[in-house]
């Protein structure tokens, strides 16, 4: 047998060797400064893979080296001034591993759904309850987060850091945050000239600058609130009224207005799109608008702007916050209720009463349609009777709103929003993860939340008509806003509004309207319909709700009600001119 070979040179020995220096090198003391300037590196490159990405599948990718050369400066410079902050010996480990897991996780939804991120999104993230939480979260994120931080996580787990006195300390973080700041600032004065047009161009590069994008929107979001001084809520509903029509009335009106969640208006078969998504309320002589816009992206900016009586571009200029259309139609007189079936009603229902649809509902039916607490929307309809009947009787008597807030096809578990008899078109993404469908997996099982939205409504038209006996009834759906499916490569939505796709903002807003109800509202059926293709947005729902319900208000605009041009001293003088 030949003799084993001791020769320091042999390949055993060298692998020993090289991962004894490795060992070595991994685990040598460190001061905090060297590990700052180590994780700027790595989350410039692996941390910012997104943006990387993003900048690859430009136009012209390759002539763009100098100004992604130019960015990556830019990146490095302002992630070490900002680590700079926490380069101290004692108590940073945990912040640096905080920061670079939010990195990891952030990055995941960049590249996994094309999300940007801004204050919205950090607000929009802030009041997702668990439920729409346990949607997004996934085994995809674990891997993404592992890929993005669990090495350098590692290192920082295990490097010992050099000790030093709290003097030494301070010189060491303020000369590394000089210099962080002195590369920031000649790189953005030697590179603006390309970096102007190029971000000028390329907006959504801004919002993917990782984790400045998510530490900056976080630090708006939170700090904003501290800077604003306590100042009153701006009445609008001082001088509301009801009409004439309710001096006169044998019947009270009843409308049910629902908000719904993520409908596009391009999945709506009323509004020609390919597939019969809505056969229900295709047989129920209603009118569907189909080229109307939201205010807003995501819930949290829709949702109160559809309320309010600004519009959107006051609205999202005003320094304080104003009544809305609920506070005007019950300081009128009339009795309003929010029913949920969503995560809160951002503000707007803060002064009237208010009831989520899983309460009260009966063992049976709760397992009926709710599963893990989630409850399909037809679960609002479930006892709406009592719940009318337990509203104000003196406010009742003159007329009663009842507000529903969808679940909708709240992304981005589409296969949950539609119950086995809804789920037309099929295979369908079976995940949250759908980022790892086939497209047309992916707009199956969307389409079929429609589908679902579609037989919610039909069964909500048809309760009301069974209470046409005592009401005068009518019913108002408008999404909050719409959702991307893939295309661009873009997932869900929140956006911000001026780099969205208008799949995104196209919204479903659809009317049926009882026959008394047009009665006394003196609205002609057939010039309704025949506004279907008018060019609409959010701020139209204030308006028109109050013209329908006869409820006056100086904030009341006839310009934006749809049903304006369409009552009947309206149709006649067009028809004089």
């Amino acid at each position: 047998m030949p003799p084993v070979s001791t020769s320091p040179h042999t390949p055993i020995n060298l692998l020993h060797r090289v991962t004894h220096v490795a060992s070595r090198t991994w685990q040598a003391p460190r001061s905090p400064q060297f590990v700052v300037l180590v994780l700027s590196l790595w989350l410039l490159t692996v941390g910012n893979a997104a943006l990387w990405l993003e900048i690859a599948r430009l136009p012209h990718a390759v002539t763009l080296v100098p100004e992604s050369i130019t960015l990556g400066l830019l990146v490095f410079g302002l992630t070490a001034a900002l680590l700079s902050l926490t380069a101290w010996t004692r108590f940073m480990k945990p912040v640096w591993i905080a920061i670079l897991v939010i990195a990891g996780v952030a990055q995941h939804y960049m590249l996994v759904y094309g999300i940007m991120i801004d204050a919205t999104m950090i607000g929009n993230t802030a009041q997702t309850d668990l439920r729409e939480a346990r949607d997004i979260v996934s085994w995809a994120l674990l891997g993404n987060v592992l890929l993005a931080a669990a090495l350098p996580v590692l290192w920082v787990a295990r490097v010992p850091l050099v000790g030093g006195g709290a003097w030494r300390q301070l010189v060491r973080s303020t000369l590394l945050f000089l210099l962080a700041l002195l590369i920031t600032a000649g790189t953005a004065a030697a590179g603006y000239r390309l970096l102007a047009p190029f971000l000028r161009n390329n907006t959504q590069l801004r919002y993917m600058l990782n984790p400045l994008s998510t530490v900056a929107a976080a630090a708006v979001y939170n700090l904003k609130p501290l800077f604003k001084r306590a100042k009153g809520l701006v009445p609008v509903s001082a001088d509301a009224a009801l009409g004439a029509s309710y001096a006169t009335q044998q019947r009270r009106p009843l409308m049910l207005l629902v908000i719904g969640e993520t409908a596009r208006g391009d999945h709506f078969g009323l509004n020609g799109y390919e597939r019969n998504t809505t056969p229900e309320l295709a047989t129920r002589d209603v009118v569907s608008f189909r080229n109307v816009r939201s205010c807003g992206t995501n819930t949290l900016a829709s949702v109160p702007c559809m309320f309010s009586p600004l519009g959107k571009v006051a609205f999202e200029k005003r320094k304080m916050d104003h009544e809305n259309l609920l506070d005007v139609l019950q300081a009128a007189g009339l009795a309003v209720l929010w029913l949920d079936n969503q995560a809160g009603c951002k503000g707007v229902c803060a002064r009237i009463p208010s009831a989520q649809a899983s309460n009260g509902l009966p063992d049976a039916m709760g397992r009926h349609l709710c599963v893990d607490g989630e409850c399909l929307d037809q679960a609002m309809l479930y006892g709406l009777d009592a719940r009318i009947a337990a509203l104000d009787p003196q406010r009742s008597r003159k007329g009663v709103v009842v507000v529903m807030h969808q679940m909708g096809s709240h992304g981005p578990a589409y296969f949950k929003r539609s119950s086995l008899s809804s789920k037309k078109f099929k295979p369908e993404c079976a995940t949250s993860a759908i980022s790892e469908c086939p497209l047309p997996e992916v707009v199956n099982a969307y389409d079929n939340s429609i589908v679902e939205t579609d037989l919610f409504l039909a069964r909500a038209i048809d309760w009301l008509k069974s209470e046409e006996r005592h009401f005068d009834t009518s019913l108002l759906y408008m999404s909050d806003h719409g959702e991307s499916l893939g295309e661009y490569g873009l997932f869900l939505h929140g956006l911000p509004y001026a780099l969205a796709p208008d799949a995104q903002k196209h919204v479903a807003f659809v009317g049926w309207f009882g026959n008394e109800t047009l009665r006394r509202s003196n609205v002609d059926r057939k010039c309704l319909a025949g506004a279907r293709d008018a060019v609409l947005t959010h701020d139209n729902l204030y308006h028109s709700v109050l013209g329908l319900l006869d409820v006056h208000s100086s904030s009341y605009q006839p310009s934006l009600d749809v049903s304006s041009a369409c009552r009947s001293g309206a149709i006649l003088r067009r028809q004089d001119g």
